[in-house]
């Protein structure tokens, strides 16, 4: 089992214990972040984004790790997160395996993994973790929460549990709760992995490691992330051009199929199976209703933001449209000037990640008029 920390992390310390929301403590537990900019003198020009299930803390070059990082096109001086105006941290997960303490973590005292034996982790324990690492680096308002995917739940759970903790919030393809399709898939790529008979009820080594497990979580994923009009344009029923072997009967034959399998070959060894199992289920069992008698527009309404600003891609099957809608009606209910921004993206749920021409002037706009 490996830990994939980036090259300039920084480390902060969480209180010992640490409390989950689901019971049990981590002791000496750890989050990983990084930072971009200058925090003025009053304190009030920082930005927290805090990230989907895979991505580190390093979300662009920086001066502690100048290699692009993962939303590079947005982030930096001039940009549409611009750092000569703005202090941005960006958390890494609690419960990743990206430098932040999770299932893939020695045990204090040890140098053998949490494994299974990690507590339940929810989306309310990120937005905790993360919550710490701003005021460890003594902020007490936030300019604004960024939130992208399942980040967008951690900032909805980090909002309502901290009224007046940021003036104004971006959530990005993000949901209040787990739709029922959404955890039907998320519940077949666990199944994948657990599976594997090498995960081997979460006790697995780098020498024995559930590939195939992981390979089948990440293809699945990928297929959801995308949109059926993206894999149409970009591949069609275009085949790879060698024969298949006649070994291998059932094997590749369309490009797409090609384009999975790399995809998912070149992440299974940069993510730990366990923190995948941990991360995936914390988004199933998010439900912001839960604070409001199983009303979810009623506890958006008791989040208390100045302005905000909801984006979603038309083509998102995974966190689909109308969740970002119900976002931004809900936070408008409880008094915010709030945005809904539907995209025509045909990117699907990834846009955020790569339709930078459309993302960028909305999340540009918005952060020029705070």
């Amino acid at each position: 089992m490996t830990e994939f920390i980036p090259p300039g992390s920084r480390w902060h310390a969480l209180p010992s214990p640490f409390p989950m929301k689901r019971g049990g403590a981590l002791q000496d537990a750890r989050v990983a972040y990084e930072t971009w900019g200058t925090l003025s003198q009053a304190r009030d020009n920082a930005i927290l984004i805090v990230t989907g299930l895979s991505p580190d803390a390093h979300a662009a070059a920086n001066a502690d790790n100048p290699a692009p990082g993962w939303w590079e096109a947005m982030l930096g001086p001039g940009k549409a997160i611009d750092t000569d105006r703005w202090f941005v941290v960006c958390v890494n997960s609690l419960g990743s395996c990206k430098g932040s303490t999770g299932p893939a973590s020695p045990m204090p005292g040890s140098e053998v993994p949490y494994r299974l034996a990690f507590p339940d982790l929810s989306i309310e324990d990120g937005a905790a973790a993360a919550l710490d690492v701003v005021r460890a680096l003594g902020i007490e308002r936030l300019a604004c929460v960024i939130g992208n995917s399942m980040g967008g739940m951690t900032a909805l759970a980090l909002l309502h549990a901290n009224p007046g903790i940021a003036r104004s919030h971006i959530n990005i393809s993000g949901s209040a709760q787990a739709l029922p399709f959404s955890i039907a898939i998320r519940s077949l790529q666990r199944e994948a992995i657990r599976l594997d008979p090498l995960w081997n009820g979460g006790d697995y080594t780098d020498e024995a490691y559930p590939e195939s497990g992981m390979r089948m979580a990440r293809k699945l994923g990928v297929i959801t992330y995308r949109s059926a009009l993206e894999w149409d344009g970009r591949f069609g029923r275009v085949r790879l051009e060698s024969d298949r072997p006649d070994e291998d009967p059932f094997g590749l034959e369309f490009q797409v199929e090609s384009y999975l399998e790399g995809h998912a070959r070149r992440f299974v060894r940069q993510f730990d199976p366990n923190c995948y199992l941990y991360l995936s289920r914390s988004m199933d069992w998010f439900d912001l209703a839960e604070y409001a008698d199983g009303d979810v527009m009623a506890a958006l309404a008791t989040i208390r933001l100045e302005k905000a600003m909801t984006i979603g891609a038309t083509t998102d099957i995974l966190f689909p449209l109308q969740q970002q809608e119900q976002i931004a009606d809900g936070l408008r209910a409880g008094g915010a000037e709030s945005l809904f921004v539907p995209l025509p993206s045909p990117q699907g749920h990834d846009a955020f990640l790569v339709d930078f021409g459309r993302f960028d002037p909305a999340v540009r706009g918005f952060l020029d008029g705070l």
